[in-house]
């Protein structure tokens, strides 16, 4: 391998990150075809056989040859090679596929010393950042492949996963950079993309909540955690929720912010709420498969109601970025249908629970109910609307108080 980062054309292919840019805008690629394109790149001296690329794509998963052609498809697609003379990706009769366009190497690789390592290593005295992380990958127990990092040092803090994430770009958005920030300050935090979206796999066996608290597990194997306190967030404090009820003897201490125990179709009360909560959903479908601006800034606008129009549109850009509109419309549907009621009580760690006193997307009647399910747990409310706190509103200083308190305990 020359180097990470490679120039043809408009394009710049930054292969440690898995990004590709187009005129400095980033495209946004599947990761099996954005694995297939930077071997190809990376391998441009020869034509590459299918059986490499089945090997180093898809490792020792069986697939068939077409799932091949569909991510060569993608790929072409996404660096405009789309044409019948393939101008960029060559098939090369008999004998496999070969990057042909002219390519500059813009920046050399650093050494290998990790082959699941795509970033530097975090550095303990450094502050914590995009450059300061470690992303490895890990197998799912179906196969799907799972991206999780590790910023900071000191005790561990493992994230469950939630809606949307991006291991890298979330440093750049002003939605979850002081998030990362301020959990890793004096910390070791993992976090990791879930299935369907980020750095992971966007195509997947299974996509149910199962499969999220059992990619949990595979991180927690992975990252080699024995005893650790969790948080979860949103629709991730329900699986954080499942998995320390599985888990008891792994999780030290849970913090729950903005979470719920069940989703909107399960708690509806009366045919009214039903059919709000169906309506709800039927917009999102529209929305996300349509990327219609007008419904993903009302989407937006319920995560951060106090936030500004260009504060929902970062937002907005951003969940375009980490997901397919497929996989957007298969989370809100999965999320709907979340119910950890009956699992609640086998929680047995002291538990945190954190929560806007006015959050427009997840009520707060939801964090009582939590509060009442789990046996060692204790309320606090935040003088806040938003569903993620903002850096610059007095909750957050307030809840990352809270947390160190907790964890300090």
């Amino acid at each position: 391998m020359e180097g990470d980062k490679y120039c043809f054309g408009e394009y710049e292919l930054d292969a440690a990150r898995h990004q590709l840019r187009r005129a400095g805008e980033l495209v946004h690629v599947e990761p099996r075809a954005m694995d297939l394109l930077c071997h190809l790149v990376e391998h441009r001296d020869r034509a590459v056989p299918k059986t490499e690329l089945l090997d180093e794509v898809w490792g020792d998963r069986f697939v068939s040859e077409a799932a091949i052609t569909t991510a060569l498809r993608t790929a072409r697609m996404a660096v405009g090679d789309t044409g019948s003379r393939q101008e960029l990706i060559r098939t090369v009769h008999r004998r496999g596929y070969q990057f042909v366009a002219p390519v500059t190497v813009i920046e050399p690789a650093p050494p290998a010393v990790d082959p699941g390592v795509a970033l530097e290593p975090a550095s303990p005295d450094g502050p914590s950042g995009p450059d300061r992380q470690t992303i490895r990958f890990c197998r799912a127990h179906d196969g799907a492949r799972i991206a999780y990092a590790t910023v900071g040092s000191g005790p561990p803090l493992l994230k469950a996963a939630n809606w949307m994430t991006h291991l890298d770009l979330e440093w750049t958005t002003p939605v979850w950079s002081h998030w990362l920030g301020g959990l890793a300050r004096n910390r070791r935090l993992i976090r990791y993309d879930e299935r369907g979206c980020g750095l992971s796999d966007w195509v997947v066996p299974g996509f149910t909540f199962d499969d999220w608290v059992d990619d949990l597990d595979s991180v927690v194997d992975a990252a080699g955690l024995d005893r650790f306190p969790l948080l979860g967030v949103s629709q991730g404090g329900a699986v954080a929720v499942a998995y320390a009820a599985r888990r008891p003897e792994r999780v030290s201490r849970l913090i729950l912010a903005g979470a719920y125990a069940r989703g909107r179709q399960v708690r509806a009360k009366d045919e009214a709420e039903s059919g709000e909560a169906a309506l709800d959903l039927d917009l999102a479908r529209v929305g996300w498969m349509h990327q219609d601006p007008r419904f993903l800034r009302v989407f937006a606008s319920q995560f951060l109601p106090d936030a500004t129009p260009e504060d929902w549109d970062e937002f907005t850009a951003f969940q375009r970025q980490t997901t397919s509109p497929a996989n957007g419309v298969r989370f809100l549907e999965e999320f709907a249908r979340i119910d950890v009621s009956d699992i609640a009580h086998r929680v047995a760690c002291p538990t945190l629970i954190l929560h806007s006193r006015d959050d427009e997307r997840v009520p707060v009647s939801q964090a009582n109910e939590l509060a009442a399910l789990i046996p060692d747990s204790r309320l606090v409310l935040l003088k806040s609307r938003n569903h993620l706190l903002t850096a610059f509103e007095p909750a957050w200083d307030e809840f990352l108080s809270y947390i160190d308190a907790f964890l300090n305990e």
